[in-house]
């Protein structure tokens, strides 16, 4: 349970470093003349960071297990990512920081769903899962309104340094606390290697899995951590406090979805209807703000905290798509869908950016918001009319 605990401290990290740029868009613009275009581009240098991390850390986790995996990675990466922060001088420093801080983060929530995946009943992954990421996604929340406080109090080089040896002080508690779960099929891990995600593409009853996986977390994360900040300020001419009030909103919001989500599918007994009915709420509360970009901050506000509230089914589609893995292929399984979940978001927020950039009507600022949330929409419709056409898994099937 220490180990746990651990883990899930370190996850709360991983959702900060995810989302803290929105906060830090004023500032940032101001002090290192960061542009639009430079935060999406750093949030998605983050994402892809972490999405292409998943592969090796797939085969390490089946092969070391995920204590030196992960304390390793979370001391290197998120530690020097956020030193590296602390001194930039320019945007390029920052898009190099968060690539950094994307590889320190991208182990921590694998490594508990390979614990999870080894030690507890295929039923209760889903819930475990989605429990997890609620209470990491307090990372949001200290990512919001208490950051901006923070960062108006002591400066941001300063919250960055402190940030630094808080991950450091997390990476060793991991390497004190958590236990490696035996691992019965070692000899066939050894010969699987990275060829073990090749069996895994050929498990078809994945595909239809995939796109929703890799889209769905998108609209939560990517408005809440890059876009909320530029939105807010842009329409409606909103500070750093107002920015860190809605985004902290938006982030409960989003820790409250992801524990709602834990226990439905045993409620009702299937995961893709329960997952096909939350991404209908998300596709609608998106389509609002695509359609009524403007109407005030308050509409904005309740949409925004409805997409982090029907966003939150991440847990859901990892259990839905664990449920088809082989067990000597969990560490792969679980991390490769991660790289699709990650990668997706990471895809999108280069997307977006240029979504934004090229929708941009002078003395029109709603203009390019609105086609953000629009083209998020058409994405998102697309991936789950995909989905309809996958198998469900009920809440005790393993393959």
């Amino acid at each position: 349970m220490a180990g746990i605990a651990a883990l899930a401290i370190a996850y709360v990290l991983s959702q900060f470093y995810r989302a803290f740029l929105a906060v830090l868009t004023p500032v940032l613009g101001t002090e290192l003349g960061v542009t639009k275009g430079d935060f999406s581009l750093a949030s998605g240098v983050f994402f892809l960071t972490f999405a292409l991390s998943q592969f090796p850390i797939g085969v390490a986790l089946d092969r070391i297990g995920p204590r030196r995996t992960a304390a390793v990675l979370l001391a290197a990466g998120a530690g020097g990512g956020a030193l590296l922060f602390s001194f930039a001088t320019a945007p390029w420093m920052i898009i190099a920081a968060t690539g950094f801080l994307g590889i320190g983060c991208a182990p921590v929530l694998m490594a508990s769903l390979y614990i999870f995946a080894r030690l507890y009943r295929p039923a209760r992954f889903a819930m475990l899962t989605s429990w997890l990421v609620a209470f990491g996604t307090a990372g949001n929340v200290i990512g919001s309104a208490p950051l901006a406080y923070a960062e108006a109090t002591f400066g941001w080089r300063a919250v960055m340094v402190g940030l630094c040896l808080i991950s450091l002080l997390v990476a060793a508690a991991l390497y004190l606390l958590v236990r490696d779960p035996e691992h019965p099929e070692a000899a066939r891990k050894r010969e699987a290697g990275f060829s073990g995600f090749a069996e895994l593409f050929r498990l078809r009853v994945l595909w239809p899995i995939i796109p929703l996986s890799a889209v769905a977390y998108a609209p939560s994360i990517g408005i809440r951590g890059l876009w909320a900040g530029p939105y807010l300020a842009d329409v409606f001419q909103a500070d750093i406090f107002l920015i860190g009030d809605v985004t902290f909103f938006m982030a409960l919001a989003m820790v409250v979805g992801a524990f709602v989500y834990g226990p439905l599918d045993q409620l009702f007994g299937t995961r893709k209807w329960v997952a096909v009915g939350g991404t209908s709420m998300c596709l609608l509360a998106v389509a609002g703000l695509g359609f009524f970009p403007q109407t005030s901050v308050g509409v904005s506000t309740a949409l925004l905290i409805l997409v982090g509230l029907a966003g939150g089914n991440y847990g859901l589609l990892m259990a839905h798509s664990r449920a088809f893995l082989p067990p000597h292929l969990i560490g792969r399984g679980v991390t490769l869908m991660n790289f699709f979940s990650i990668g997706g978001a990471g895809v999108m927020q280069f997307a977006t950016g240029a979504v934004v950039t090229r929708s941009i009507v002078p003395g029109d600022p709603a203009a390019a918001y609105s086609a953000l949330f629009l083209f998020i929409t058409l994405v998102l419709a697309v991936a789950l009319v995909i989905y309809l056409f996958s198998r469900d898994a009920k809440p005790n099937h393993v393959a």
